[in-house]
């Protein structure tokens, strides 16, 4: 059971199609959640990648590892709407496994480090219960240009 659908992360992200990589949220708590990314056959990034055996970028589940991560930053922010999460970096990336159409991509994530606009997390992807890949992510919360909180030049 979904603890937020797609139209709740919509809410929250500002990501759209073809960029929005969650499907939906399965848990959450303080300082962790888990997301799941339907990989289908339809993706746009199989056409190239690769068109005889296509398999998920990995800078592609980095992001979506990314994209969960922000939707716990953002989810209980007031002012969300105003914000915006952007990659600080990534480390320690590692890939285990192709992730191919067909496959559920589970994403975990977890905080190690939390300060008022940056937030470092230890990610892991699976699917079926086999790592695929994992990083370290920080993100940093930024004031959406154009919003009443952005500085004015």
């Amino acid at each position: 059971m979904a603890v937020l659908e797609n139209i709740d992360i919509r809410d929250i992200l500002p990501h759209r199609y073809p960029m929005l990589l969650v499907d939906r949220i399965v848990e959450f708590g303080e300082d962790y959640i888990v997301g799941i990314k339907n990989v289908t056959a339809n993706e746009p990034f199989f056409l190239g990648h690769f068109p005889d055996f296509p398999v998920m970028p990995g800078v592609l589940i980095i992001e979506a590892m990314a994209q969960v991560g922000g939707t716990l930053v953002l989810k209980d922010l007031p002012d969300r709407k105003s914000k915006l999460v952007l990659f600080a970096s990534i480390e320690e990336a590692k890939f285990r496994k192709p992730v191919l159409p067909g496959d559920t991509l589970r994403l975990e994530l977890k905080t190690l480090k939390r300060k008022s606009t940056v937030v470092k997390m230890q990610g892991t992807a699976t699917v079926d219960g086999q790592v695929v890949a994992e990083a370290i992510v920080m993100c940093k919360v930024i004031d959406r240009p154009g919003s009443a909180a952005a500085p004015q030049a």
